[in-house]
């Protein structure tokens, strides 16, 4: 099954990573894959483009389907290997629309942290405005802070007990603000969660190469 498949991707791209953390969930591994380099703007190349006319990352083809959003391929595998591997959307009501509402939820940390890390790195520092940065600042801490609450009352995984496409989507998400120097002291639950679900066999097993390379990442996030 897995080798009609083929996924184009970028390492340490939250989306590429959730749907490759969903193919080894699924047991799904031997696809076909190909790493591109965002640095060289390799996602914008011909071969990219003629799978996904966006030139974005993750590029992911089924026999003749082509799935390119991740949150639409990861529900698109759990959809169509559903006994094969762990299962990954809960039959609890309760926890399946909780699943639901943090995969979507995500997006907003997503964007909040893409706005304070890149505002820091693509403005030098004496052309930065501390009102722009200060708006940056309050609104991503306001938004660990919040998942940080949504931590201290589940159940170990961000849908219950059991791990699910929620922890699938996000879980890139907290590792990508790890990454980027944010202080496990100042946000012990989400340290708590990064800590267990990093050693979880998909999880290691898609863990971004470039990262392996050189495990020191950045320190953008260390004073929040």
């Amino acid at each position: 099954m897995a080798k009609d498949m083929t996924l184009f991707w970028g390492s340490g791209s939250p989306p590429c990573w959730r749907v490759m953390i969903a193919l080894e969930e699924k047991n799904l591994q031997g696809y076909n894959q190909k790493l591109f380099s965002f640095e060289k703007k390799e996602h914008k190349s011909a071969e990219v483009l003629a799978m996904n006319p966006r030139g974005q990352l993750p590029a992911f083809k089924h026999g003749d389907k082509v799935v390119n959003e991740s949150y639409a391929a990861i529900l698109y595998l759990e959809d169509q290997f559903k006994s094969q591997g762990n299962k990954l959307i809960p039959d609890s009501p309760a926890e399946k629309a909780l699943m639901y509402q943090r995969m979507m939820e995500v997006l907003a940390l997503n964007q909040k942290a893409g706005e304070f890390i890149y505002y820091n790195w693509r403005v030098p520092e004496g052309e930065r405005h501390d009102s722009a940065l200060k708006r940056h600042r309050e609104a991503l801490t306001a938004e660990l802070k919040l998942w940080e609450g949504y931590l201290k009352a589940s159940g170990g995984c961000l849908a219950g007990k059991n791990f699910s496409l929620a922890d699938v989507a996000v879980f890139p998400n907290i590792a990508y603000v790890f990454r980027f120097g944010l202080c496990e002291e100042h946000y012990p639950q989400l340290a708590t969660y990064y800590k267990c679900l990093k050693e979880r066999p998909s999880i290691k097993a898609s863990w971004p190469p470039h990262w392996l390379e050189n495990p020191q990442g950045a320190d953008t996030l260390k004073d929040l």
